[in-house]
């Protein structure tokens, strides 16, 4: 994890990714990679940034494990896109994704609050 740049950006913490790309979904129904990263990007202030390297590697990931689904389309600037959209399986993924990551982010605080 980088201690950010002069933007203040950090890396997405480990383990997180797939949490942000279903939970992104799960909101706002159908996008293209980049309205994945940069809605990610704007709800956390700026704080986090999905890095085309580690996202569009995420998706293909999410796609072979049935998570997403995806069909080719045309962006608001007329560009050719590959539109990502939430599966069953993947409203099941993100239930367990939430859970492993409350009880991480459950032992940690605990951890940094132990006197």
């Amino acid at each position: 994890m980088s201690w950010g740049d002069d933007l203040h950006r950090d890396e997405i913490p480990p383990g997180t990714l797939y949490l942000l790309i279903l939970k992104t979904l799960a909101r706002s129904g159908e996008m293209h990679g980049y309205e994945i990263a940069d809605s990610i990007q704007q709800i956390s202030d700026d704080v986090l940034q999905v890095e085309e390297g580690s996202l569009y590697p995420a998706l293909q990931r999410m796609l072979i494990k049935g998570w997403v689904i995806a069909k080719w389309g045309t962006t608001a600037g007329n560009r050719r896109a590959r539109y990502y959209q939430l599966t069953a399986a993947g409203r099941k993924q993100l239930a367990v994704e939430m859970s492993q990551f409350e009880r991480v982010i459950g032992a940690i605080t605990r951890v940094i609050e132990a006197v």
